[in-house]
């Protein structure tokens, strides 16, 4: 069995599923107790301009939070011509207890959205170890009229799973993504999606899967 902690805001909850039998690694239902510690390498995007994104390891060590500020995506009216996409790709050094290695099984995306009749809108997000060629990818369409707080959650089944590799420090990239489009809507109607919360600020959740690396 395995498990990954969501803690973000109010909500919180515990994750299992059910490995293989054949599977000869151990994976466990509590993370290793030592301390995770993430640095951030680079953080680069129109979603995110320099000082406004963050990361924060949660205080059992079992899952991370990146908390943005100014990262809005709109159209119509007279939003700028390129503001109808806005990115943030996030470079993470995650050091994790030696002989345990780990992979982001979920991922938690909240904020408000409003569209226009017509107007449609995507939420994607991308995961990928440096150097490998295993990527992780998933995307949440949206359809006008919408005027209300959204919430998007990533999931992935264990056989899918992108696990760090055993032994190497490999930096973790996480690349999100807002798209707004008009559609039919109005040009003068603005539709927009932002990833909110009631302090202002966007916290991305993501769970933590764990396993013990094979004996060498």
């Amino acid at each position: 069995m395995a498990g990954g902690l969501l803690l973000g805001g109010a909500i919180a909850a515990l994750l299992t599923t059910a490995l293989p039998a054949q599977s000869s690694s151990p994976v466990f239902d509590d993370p290793p107790p030592d301390k995770i510690v993430i640095d951030v390498a680079t953080v680069n995007g129109s979603g995110c301009p320099a000082g406004t994104a963050a990361v924060a390891v949660s205080p059992d060590n079992t899952a991370f939070t990146v908390t943005y500020s100014n990262y809005l995506a709109q159209v119509g009216g007279n939003s700028d011509p390129t503001a109808f996409r806005r990115n943030c790709q996030l470079n993470l050094i995650v050091h994790v207890p030696q002989g345990f290695t780990y992979a982001v099984a979920s991922a938690d995306y909240r904020g408000f959205l409003s569209l226009q009749p017509g107007a449609t809108s995507t939420q994607k997000a991308s995961y990928y170890f440096q150097g490998s060629s295993n990527t992780a990818s998933r995307t949440h369409p949206f359809n006008g009229p919408y005027n209300d707080d959204w919430q998007a959650t990533d999931s992935t089944d264990w056989a899918q799973l992108v696990w760090s590799p055993c032994g190497v420090l490999r930096n973790f990239n996480i690349n999100t993504e807002l798209r707004v489009a008009a559609g039919s809507s109005s040009p003068g109607k603005v539709s927009f999606m932002t990833m909110d919360s009631t302090d202002g600020d966007i916290s991305t959740v993501y769970h933590l899967a764990w396993k013990q690396c094979p004996a060498k």
